[in-house]
């Protein structure tokens, strides 16, 4: 059935791809400055859904499928506990936030680039301030519940049973 597996991958690819129009949409004509947890989680989605773009073009055999389920069920867990990480900050008393840094920008461009991923993986200050929500629950949470549903979906791509030799049949 790579029909199937086919089907899955394009759609997590496009869902991805979904996703991250989104988040541009509303960085560039909402005007909500992402966070380093927020640019995190977006890369997470953008390997996610690379990957599942590749699965799609390549359409492997069991044993391939299996490795890219495995791989993007990897990022999801990575954007899951990045995303979990934010709600956290979100949810701190004011007086317990960790103190905003700078601009991630000027960050790349002054600061060693492992600094800079330790900031974007910790987050800041930045990252406790909930900029909008859609039915009470802010951008980390809409995007836990992505990272959830695909993590979902690459561990049934997991574990599916697959037909390992169609030629085999009697």
């Amino acid at each position: 059935m790579k029909v199937a597996d086919r089907a899955v991958n394009g759609v997590i690819a496009l869902g991805c791809g979904v996703i991250l129009a989104i988040a541009f949409y509303m960085e560039y004509q909402m005007g909500l400055e992402p966070c380093p947890l927020c640019l995190m989680q977006r890369v997470m989605f953008a390997a996610a859904g690379l990957l599942c773009l590749l699965a799609f073009l390549h359409n492997p055999a069991a044993t391939g499928q299996r490795l890219y389920a495995a791989l993007v069920l990897l990022f999801a867990l990575g954007g899951a506990a990045l995303a979990s990480r934010q709600l956290w900050l979100q949810s701190l008393p004011a007086e317990e936030v960790p103190a905003c840094g700078p601009g991630i920008y000027f960050m790349l461009e002054r600061f060693p680039f492992t600094e800079v991923l330790q900031s974007m993986i910790m987050g800041t200050g930045d990252c406790a301030e909930v900029q909008w929500t859609l039915f009470s629950i802010s951008i980390p949470g809409w995007a836990l519940i992505g990272f959830i549903g695909l993590a979902l979906l690459a561990l049934a791509q997991m574990l599916r049973k697959r037909d390992l030799n169609p030629w085999l049949k009697t």
